[in-house]
C-alpha cells in the first residue's frame, strides 16, 4: 500500500504590515466606509421576440374578416347557378369564365367540410394560389344535396366569403363537366410582383 502524499497547502500570510506601515496606510486611503452587500439584482433584460409581428397581425385580419359571418353580398345572384364580379369588370370577362376559357390552375375541395374548417381552408388556399400568382382557381363546395331543409349551407357560404375578397374579381358556377352548380371557378387579381 502506497501513501498519499499531502501537498502543502498554501497559507496567506498573517498581518505583515508593521503599526508604522498600518498608520501610514490609513492616512493615505483616509475614511472607509463598510459596504454591505445587500445589492438587489437587476431584472434580466428580455429580449424582443423573433417572430414576426406585422405579418401576424396582417394574417390575423384576413382571417378575422374570413369568420366573418355578414349578410351574403345583394350583387350575388342566388339559385342554383351563382355569378358575381367586382364593379368594373367587363360582363365578357365574366362570360368567359362561365365557358371556362381561363385555365384553373388550382382547385380546392370543400364539400363535406365543417363550416369553421371550410373558411380555414379556403383562406390558407387563396393566400397560396396569391402567392403562386395563379389567376384562376376551381373552389368545389358541393351542392348541398345533403343538407336537408337547411339547403346548401357551404355553397352560401363560400359565395359570402369570396364576395367580400377583394383579390377576387369574379366567380361564376362552373360547366358540367367541372362540378356544375356545386363548383366556382373563380378570378384572381394580378399579384404585383415585390
Amino acid at each position: 500500500m502506497t501513501k498519499s502524499r499531502n501537498k502543502p497547502r498554501h497559507r496567506p500570510a498573517r498581518n505583515t504590515l508593521s503599526d508604522d506601515e498600518s498608520a501610514v496606510f490609513r492616512d493615505a486611503v483616509g475614511a472607509v466606509a463598510t459596504v454591505t452587500t445587500n445589492r438587489k439584482r437587476r431584472p434580466e433584460k428580455t429580449l424582443p421576440s423573433t417572430q414576426p409581428i406585422m405579418r401576424e397581425a396582417d394574417e390575423a385580419a384576413v382571417m378575422a374578416e374570413l369568420l366573418d359571418d355578414a349578410p351574403p353580398d345583394p350583387d350575388i345572384e342566388t339559385g342554383d347557378d351563382l355569378v358575381h364580379r367586382q364593379e368594373g369588370i367587363q360582363h365578357g370577362v365574366v362570360r368567359r369564365l362561365r365557358r371556362g376559357h381561363y385555365r384553373c390552375q388550382a382547385e380546392i375541395d370543400l364539400h363535406g367540410m365543417v363550416v369553421d374548417v371550410a373558411r380555414h381552408c379556403l383562406g390558407v388556399f387563396l393566400h397560396d394560389a396569391l402567392d403562386n400568382g395563379y389567376r384562376c382557381v376551381r373552389i368545389v363546395h358541393g351542392k348541398g344535396l345533403r343538407s336537408g331543409h337547411r339547403g346548401p349551407v357551404l355553397k352560401n357560404k363560400v359565395a359570402g366569403w369570396l364576395s367580400r375578397r377583394e383579390e377576387v374579381l369574379a366567380f361564376v358556377s362552373a360547366r358540367p363537366v367541372d362540378g356544375g352548380t356545386g363548383a366556382l371557378y373563380v378570378l384572381l387579381k394580378k399579384q404585383k410582383p415585390s
